[in-house]
């Protein structure tokens, strides 16, 4: 008589299938992360935020760019197959307008110049021009790099790669006019994330730690940091994937918003000076 095999799984199989799927998802995350040698363990800090106020945000958006407009917020929001271009009620979070990307798309930075859209994608090389009242595409146009932060400074498009380098693109011809280094003390400052031109200043978080950094545009030297973890408290956002990602500025109102990848908030927030012992 054949032995019967014991096919009765141990106890801790569902244990051992998490971890090894938590293991596997933070690996996959890491694919994304080039290998920062020049991100210093404490950047210091001379801000903080104080939260004046905040406002209901989708905690399913994944959010990767962020600006305001008009009185409205627009939205870039990423992942395969979950990309979109959103316009939002601040005040109610209500999505006004929606267009979603085809599906090898994963959406990424988003700016307005001159009565215009433009949506970055991360890996394909390729961005997308909008009609801001009707998202109806516009055009498209490509980049050498990889896509992550966009903003404007009236004139050019300034795009993030997650490297030290910001790439200003002149809109008229989509090419690079100049590629501006962002150090910190003399050392190159990779991580740039989402952007904004906040006063005549290039702000970028730094991905993956709760930190904005505001930039010289012509030197590309840091000149401030600025600590947002105070955003985090009384929220469920745990890294490594909720991590800070949406920066839009009301340049009428003079109104700072910050919010992150599936956070429940936007915050309206003000910067207090870090007294130094």
């Amino acid at each position: 008589m054949a032995k019967k095999q014991n096919t009765k799984k141990p106890k801790n199989y569902r244990l051992f299938i998490t971890l090894a799927a938590l293991i596997l998802f933070v690996l996959v995350m890491r694919l994304r992360i080039p290998s920062f040698r020049s991100i210093p363990k404490d950047l210091g800090t001379n801000a903080a935020v104080t939260v004046l106020a905040k406002y209901p945000h989708d905690p399913a958006s994944f959010t990767q760019g962020l600006l305001y407009a008009d009185g409205v917020l627009y939205e870039s929001a990423g992942l395969y197959g979950q990309s979109t271009l959103r316009k939002l009620e601040l005040e109610s979070g209500a999505v006004l307008l929606e267009e979603h990307l085809d599906a090898q798309y994963f959406a990424e930075g988003l700016t307005l110049l001159d009565g215009k859209l433009y949506q970055l994608t991360w890996k394909e090389n390729k961005g997308f021009i909008y009609d801001p009242q009707d998202f109806r595409q516009l055009g498209t146009f490509t980049y050498s790099t990889e896509g992550w932060g966009l903003t404007t400074d009236g004139s050019s498009l300034i795009l993030s790669d997650g490297s030290a380098n910001l790439y200003f693109i002149d809109p008229k011809t989509m090419q690079t006019s100049r590629t501006l280094l962002v150090s910190l003390d003399g050392a190159p400052l990779e991580r740039l994330n989402e952007l904004e031109f906040i006063r005549g200043e290039i702000y970028a978080n730094i991905w993956y730690k709760d930190l904005i950094v505001r930039i010289n545009p012509e030197s590309g030297e840091v000149i401030g940091v600025i600590d947002c973890g105070i955003l985090r408290e009384g929220q469920d956002a745990p890294l490594p994937k909720d991590v800070l990602n949406g920066i839009a500025y009301d340049a009428q109102g003079d109104r700072l918003f910050i919010t992150g990848k599936n956070w429940p908030w936007i915050y309206e927030v003000s910067l207090e000076t870090v007294k130094t012992p």
